[in-house]
């Protein structure tokens, strides 16, 4: 490990962290901006929920107060109402509503009291319509403000038709302001583009109680009569309208159901509901609507928090690339440097080693003179068989030195140091092995070696006069092998410590040839074994 690697590891470990915090924050940040739309809209919706309410509000306190202004004084109540509804002018301070009406009570089949009423308030003859089975009923006398499509509603037995009549119950029954399920209003007859609407209503308490069985409705003993309903019709788009004004505009889609959910009647819509759309509740008297909004703000939803996530992950992704590049830088430089210590180590070696080899050629030329001596029968034949010797060593070193050939075979490298070192043609026999071509280094590298075996032969081995030499080389699954065996030595050599030129010739074999070898000795005998891979199957 690199003295600085826990450092390098630690950044990379700070990188990856930073990386990690920068796409929590980007996921919480967009996480936090659809959720902050999210909440901005149903904000909206509410806001428009609670207009539509206090509108609705408005609407029953102009009931509430034509219900008072007619308990005071029923005789007057045209007149009266009339005025009171000039002055108040509800259409301008509270729009949406179609008017204000009174429908009186009336006993069935006697309608008489309710039409002289009626050409009171309009001084003309109105019938009372339609004919029905009920006990009693609730004609309309008075719609206000008047115009010519509420005149076709004068007349009209409210009571007569059911979803009215439910509405009536219940606010006779409570006291309190009850709104019809979705109809036709009577004064739609007539209208091209008819629109669904609602009513809601008031009672009008007569001041003495009646039992089960009056003729006019109870439903408990002690329960009080009503003479008469206030109420006020509403066409649905047009309150809506009236209500909402050009907000309508900004809301991509609108719908109100007269109950809780879409499941029940729909009373207005207008354009398209998006899969965001917000939920809200009506308060129309005593009923609740659900109301459903959508702003079809998909754009703005999804769009900055997918901005934010993708702008996160643009950071997270240079952070990590810059990482990637200082890290590539580093790692180069750290290359750069290993690589020079390297040079610096081979240099060293080379220069032990040429130290090394000069004092082994020293030894070697001594060993040749003595061995030429030996052989030689004269001085004249010393000097031709020295000088021959000492002209092949020179010229097989300057071949390898400076490549005058492109390849060298191995068989020549060995059998050229065994000749220098005085093997005899007999004794060359057993140095057998295929045709194996070397490259420079290859060359140079197995060269060195047999030349370091070849010199501690003569110094110690067989080479100096004692003992069986054989060299052989092979194929070996992609392999070239090459056995140096020494046998029937003296004494077994002693190789527990590697002297500077075997570790040189190791490091040569496992560096040049990307090889390795193996030393053994026992029984007065020493093997070396030298493999590396046979380069001419790659080329």
């Amino acid at each position: 490990m690199r003295p600085n690697s826990w450092a390098d590891r630690l950044l990379a470990l700070l990188v990856r962290f930073v990386g990690l915090v920068i796409l929590l924050a980007t996921l919480a940040a967009a996480t936090a901006s659809f959720l902050y739309n999210q909440s901005e809209e149903a904000d909206r919706a509410e806001r428009v929920a609670a207009q539509v309410n206090m509108r609705l509000h408005d609407h029953v306190a102009v009931l509430k107060g034509v219900r008072a202004l007619y308990q005071s004084d029923a005789a007057a109540s045209g007149p009266g109402i009339r005025a009171y509804l000039a002055a108040l002018q509800p259409q301008v301070q509270a729009p949406g509503m179609e008017g204000v009406g009174i429908a009186v009570a009336m006993r069935a089949d006697t309608p008489a009291a309710v039409e002289a009423k009626l050409h009171e308030n309009y001084g003309r003859d109105i019938k009372v319509w339609p004919a029905t089975d009920q006990p009693i009923g609730f004609p309309i006398v008075l719609v206000e403000p008047y115009t010519p499509r509420r005149n076709a509603a004068l007349g009209f037995d409210m009571y007569s038709e059911p979803t009215r009549r439910a509405a009536m119950r219940r606010a006779w029954q409570t006291g309190q302001p009850a709104a019809s399920g979705i109809v036709l209003l009577a004064q739609e007859k007539g209208m091209a583009a008819k629109q669904p609407g609602f009513l809601i209503y008031l009672p009008v308490y007569a001041r003495t109680a009646v039992g089960a069985n009056s003729d006019t409705l109870a439903t408990a003993p002690g329960t009080r009569a009503v003479e008469a309903f206030v109420y006020a019709p509403f066409r649905s788009a047009d309150m809506m309208k009236a209500v909402l004004g050009t907000q309508l505009d900004t809301i991509d889609g609108i719908e109100i159901y007269a109950g809780e959910g879409p499941a029940a009647p729909l009373v207005f819509r207008k354009g398209t509901m998006g899969w965001d759309a917000q939920e809200q509740v009506l308060r129309v008297a005593d009923r609740q609507w659900t109301m459903r909004i959508s702003y079809g703000r998909l754009l703005e939803r999804l769009g900055r928090p997918l901005a934010i996530m993708i702008f996160g992950i643009a950071v997270a992704l240079l952070a990590t690339q810059l990482h990637r590049v200082q890290r590539r830088r580093i790692d180069a430089f750290q290359a750069l440097a290993a690589e020079k210590a390297r040079h610096a180590e081979d240099r060293e070696l080379m220069i032990g080693e040429m130290a090394h080899r000069m004092k082994n050629a020293f030894a070697r030329i001594g060993a040749l003179a003595r061995i030429t001596l030996r052989e030689s029968a004269s001085l004249d034949e010393f000097e031709t068989k020295f000088d021959g010797r000492m002209r092949a060593l020179s010229d097989a070193k300057q071949m390898l030195v400076t490549g005058a050939v492109d390849s060298v075979e191995l068989g020549k490298i060995v059998h050229r140091e065994l000749e220098l070192a005085g093997r005899s043609p007999e004794q060359m026999a057993a140095v057998t092995g295929p045709n194996v071509r070397l490259d420079d280094e290859g060359a140079q590298a197995l060269s060195l070696a047999i030349h370091e075996f070849v010199t501690n032969s003569i110094k110690y081995g067989v080479l100096s006069g004692h003992g069986d030499l054989a060299v052989s080389w092979r194929r070996d699954e992609g392999d070239i092998e090459l056995n140096w065996t020494e046998s029937n030595l003296p004494t077994t050599p002693q190789i527990d410590s590697e002297s500077f030129g075997t570790q040189f010739i190791r490091t040569l074999i496992e560096r040049q040839l990307k090889g390795s070898w193996d030393r053994s000795a026992a029984d007065h005998r020493l093997s070396i074994t030298i493999r590396w891979p046979d380069r001419e199957l790659t080329r």
